[in-house]
């Protein structure tokens, strides 16, 4: 998806996100990296750097609004995101090492919202999640960062970093929503080869 002319520039309080990368395949469901908490970011250089430039082209090229370092097969605890709040404003960031905050008690409202993953292309289901997160980390700099945000902003930031948690969203279903999730899936196998999105930019 393309962003028209007329439309805001993103909210960006910590930074643009780095461009150049290059699309790199998407790691699935059942991979081990996707399953284990994500190793924490201690060094903060070019090469780091480099790695979200390639997350950034891969979400792009997906049509995703986050992903985690695990999604293209690195054990690295960070995402990068460009994603709208109930509002419509997009937001973008980097978070390395993320740590989340919900809201508690009379303050914390469930959104029962349908949602996918990028590492399980071509299916959603109902996931209720609370409908406002916070996260704190690191950027590429290594300098604290905060983002908080309502609606499919919020949904993401909590999706992103149960990643590097080790934590993918089927784990959080009833049986019923995984078997149906699953269906969906298998449906849209053809869609998504095993190189996507690799395939899809290299024919574009």
């Amino acid at each position: 998806m393309s962003v028209r002319d007329s439309d805001p520039p993103p909210h960006a309080p910590h930074g643009e996100l780095p461009s150049g990368g290059t699309v790199r395949r998407m790691t699935r469901w059942g991979t081990p990296v996707m399953h284990r908490p994500q190793q924490l970011v201690t060094t903060f250089d070019a090469s780091l750097v480099a790695l979200a430039a390639d997350m950034v082209a891969t979400m792009r090229a997906a049509d995703g609004v986050g992903l985690a370092a695990c999604q293209i097969g690195e054990d690295v605890a960070m995402f990068v995101f460009d994603c709208p709040d109930e509002s419509g404003r997009h937001t973008v960031g980097i978070v390395c090492n993320p740590t989340l905050t919900l809201e508690e008690g009379r303050e914390r409202r469930l959104d029962d919202d349908d949602e996918g993953c990028l590492s399980f292309p071509g299916a959603f289901v109902e996931c209720a999640r609370p409908d406002w997160a916070a996260v704190d980390g690191f950027g590429l700099d290594g300098e604290p960062v905060h983002f908080e945000g309502d609606g499919l902003l919020a949904r993401c930031l909590q999706h992103e970093t149960d990643h590097t948690l080790g934590t993918v969203f089927g784990d959080r279903l009833s049986t019923k929503a995984r078997k149906k999730l699953q269906k969906a899936h298998d449906a849209a196998a053809e869609d998504y080869p095993d190189d996507w999105p690799v395939a899809r930019t290299d024919s574009a």
